[in-house]
């Protein structure tokens, strides 16, 4: 962190990533913070949450605390980041916990993530903590895993945007531990928290989760490395594989988007993988002829895939297959994601169907046909996830 901060125009971003709530990724991070203070940094507190956990509490002793912001909603004060206060403070090091938090309503930015993107284009530097359920392309997976919907998400392109990852791993059973002596939750919420969220087989699936975002996190810096001619010596570009194409067909009447865009997110691999979202408007779809609830649908979708990073593409033509086929062949696309049809298969079978042309035109590309409905909200089973 040190070195990086010499020279830099724009602040580094450090995470502390973890599986779940009580791991220690807030006391790794401020004894990080600490460390950084004796080295003569100038480090703030610019949001830190302890949740009364007397361990973490230990670990601010010394370092300054930039005051909270009082806001005022429904009639109830709540507390958020001065990100004004801290930017005008100037540190060089700002801890700012929970990232994947929402601002109350009436904040400047929506997500604490965008609060520290706003720092790091200030120039100062950045630890935070992060739980791995909270990544946006993980969260299909995840519902499966742990029937928990996690609501609040930050897309992946802030982990990716990370100078440094840190995963601040415990085993499942040292973490129910830490549950049963208190050092988590209060006391009333623990044996629902074990029995729900913080099951062995959840906790195990998002151990295996957290360490597999770390493990691409380095691939992904050892292929940086190799295109910008350092390291040459250690590794061999004949060591790092490309990166995938991905390209996902949007539509209008959009089937199971939002799980098409995330597998696509997954599936392009890193934050330096090209994978596009791709748009067919045709005549009939034209701004004065298209649905409203069709509109709405399909510009949620695309503000989602910008989100997670995808360069969105809209195309014209009257027939769709055609156009996707040239696109894939004039980019070197190798995978492409389409939602299962909603369409009846009598017409498909009589009109053929986009996905059976494409396939046709585009022989050598990959191709992802995801369920045509969403999954279901699970409600959340004990403990915070």
């Amino acid at each position: 962190m040190l070195d990086g901060m010499r020279g830099a125009r724009q602040g580094r971003l450090k995470i502390f990533l973890g599986m779940a709530a009580g791991v220690g990724k807030t006391v790794a991070m401020l004894r990080d913070a600490q460390h950084l203070r004796d080295e003569g940094v100038d480090v703030v507190c610019g949001y830190v949450e302890t949740h009364g956990r007397a361990e973490t509490d230990a670990e601010l002793t010394g370092l300054e605390m930039v005051p909270r912001r009082t806001i005022i909603y429904r009639g109830v004060p709540l507390e958020e980041m001065d990100v004004d206060a801290v930017l005008a403070r100037r540190p060089d090091i700002a801890v700012v916990d929970e990232l994947a938090h929402t601002n109350v309503p009436g904040s400047a930015r929506t997500k604490r993530c965008e609060d520290v993107e706003a720092l790091l284009a200030a120039g100062i530097g950045v630890l935070s903590a992060l739980n791995v359920q909270h990544l946006e392309s993980l969260h299909d997976l995840v519902l499966r895993a742990t029937g928990v919907d996690v609501r609040e998400r930050v897309p992946d392109r802030v982990l990716h945007r990370a100078d440094e990852v840190v995963v601040v791993d415990l085993a499942p059973e040292d973490l129910q531990e830490r549950l049963r002596a208190g050092r988590v939750y209060p006391a009333a919420r623990v044996e629902r928290a074990l029995q729900g969220f913080f099951r062995t087989d959840n906790l195990v699936a998002l151990r295996q989760l957290a360490l597999r975002e770390v493990a691409n996190s380095v691939e992904q810096r050892a292929r940086d490395r190799v295109r910008a001619g350092r390291d040459e010596d250690r590794i061999g570009p004949h060591e790092v594989a490309d990166a995938e194409r991905v390209l996902v067909s949007l539509s209008s009447s959009p089937s199971a988007a939002r799980r098409m865009l995330r597998q696509g997110a997954r599936l392009a691999g890193g934050p330096n993988s090209r994978w596009f979202v791709v748009y067919v408007r045709t005549p009939g779809e034209s701004p004065e002829r298209i649905a409203t609830p069709a509109l709405r649908s399909l510009t949620d979708g695309l503000s989602l895939a910008r989100e997670l990073g995808a360069d969105v593409v809209r195309l014209e033509g009257t027939d769709v297959a055609e156009a996707l086929a040239r696109f894939a062949k004039e980019r070197g696309i190798t995978h492409a994601i389409f939602g299962r049809s909603r369409r009846p298969a009598w017409r498909d079978r009589l009109r053929g169907s986009v996905l059976d042309r494409f396939m046709r035109l585009a022989p050598d590309v990959d191709v992802v046909v995801v369920g045509a409905h969403e999954d279901p909200v699970a409600a959340t089973k004990g403990g915070d996830p």
